[in-house]
């Protein structure tokens, strides 16, 4: 880990002892940035939204060193989740059905996003709901907050369509569109499901419908059995699965999407753990990545990332010029 001035263990008891945050990264000047819907990121690499939480990582990491950070998705009141168990490993993935836990929009403005605007954070705040309201409230009370971006989470059950995620209907995802697009400025993501037949039809539906960008994919859906009592090991069934066994999905997705759409904006996210697997996104297509599950269980891995894609990017002049300029490989 190229840079590291202490262990992990060494510097957050160091950080804790003092009440100070400390880097574990020394200073860092960025060589090859990106643009995503007119947006400069300092480099192409940011937090997934879910795993990510500045509480913990400020230990670890200056957050104003990523290309930007993508939170925790906002719901327009608290939410407590689904009940426990919420997690299950699989091979090389881990499966979870946490239910979009948060504290609300509300708090989100008054706490979470000052803090990390303060860090000098880019900031892509998320927006979950269960109904298009849902969605409209949180929008509503982000259009003019400090928020750099939005990132619209398609694939929450959606009881006004029924229970199935917006992102699965490009009828309603149109609809949604038309409704949360008049109300802010802010850059727009639509963040993808992959659990569709042909992810090109929702991505389309989105981006003629006001999406400045798109981010894929959100999880895929899994389930694990315990072969004690022949039942489900999470309490929800069915949940999510990410990690490095996702990765040629998200791949797929983002190639079928920039051949379809050669102009939208694209954020690669799925299964990503090295600057290597980052590469392989912006070859396909995107214009930058988002790191979610390898960040559970290494919490620098999203700025670990960015270092090892910023040397690669250094052998490869063509592409980085491409990024720079807002353009893509593809």
């Amino acid at each position: 880990m190229g840079g590291v001035t202490m262990s992990l263990t060494t510097a957050t008891t160091a950080a804790r002892q003092t009440d100070k945050h400390i880097n574990i990264y020394e200073p860092y000047e960025w060589k090859h940035s990106t643009q995503v819907a007119g947006v400069t990121w300092k480099n192409p690499v940011g937090t997934a939204s879910g795993t990510f939480q500045y509480a913990a990582v400020r230990w670890f990491y200056d957050v104003s060193q990523l290309g930007a950070v993508s939170t925790k998705g906002c719901s327009p009141i608290p939410w407590e989740g689904n009940p426990s168990p919420r997690t299950a490993e699989g091979p090389a993935s881990n499966l979870n059905a946490v239910g979009l836990q948060n504290p609300g929009v509300d708090h989100y403005l008054e706490d979470d996003l000052p803090k990390l605007k303060k860090a000098g954070a880019l900031v892509v705040a998320n927006v979950a709901g269960h109904c298009d309201d849902d969605y409209m409230q949180v929008v509503a009370k982000l259009a003019d907050s400090d928020a750099d971006m939005l990132e619209i989470n398609v694939s929450c059950p959606n009881v006004t369509h029924g229970g199935m995620s917006v992102g699965t209907d490009p009828v309603a995802l149109a609809a949604l569109m038309d409704k949360l697009r008049p109300m802010t400025d802010k850059p727009m993501i639509v963040k993808l499901t992959p659990n569709v037949t042909d992810i090109t039809v929702p991505a389309r539906a989105a981006v003629e419908h006001g999406a400045d960008a798109l981010s894929m994919i959100n999880t895929v859906l899994g389930m694990r059995l315990n072969i004690r009592t022949g039942e489900p090991i999470i309490a929800n069934k069915t949940g999510g699965v990410s990690g490095p066994a996702v990765l040629p999905i998200g791949i797929a997705a983002v190639y079928r999407v920039r051949t379809a759409l050669p102009e939208i904006p694209i954020i690669g996210i799925g299964g990503i753990d090295s600057g290597e697997k980052a590469l392989e996104y912006l070859y396909a297509g995107a214009n930058a990545v988002e790191v979610g599950a390898a960040a559970l269980f290494d919490p620098v891995a999203p700025l670990r990332i960015a270092r090892e894609l910023d040397d690669l990017l250094d052998e490869r002049p063509e592409l980085a010029a491409k990024l720079a300029a807002g353009k893509t490989w593809r």
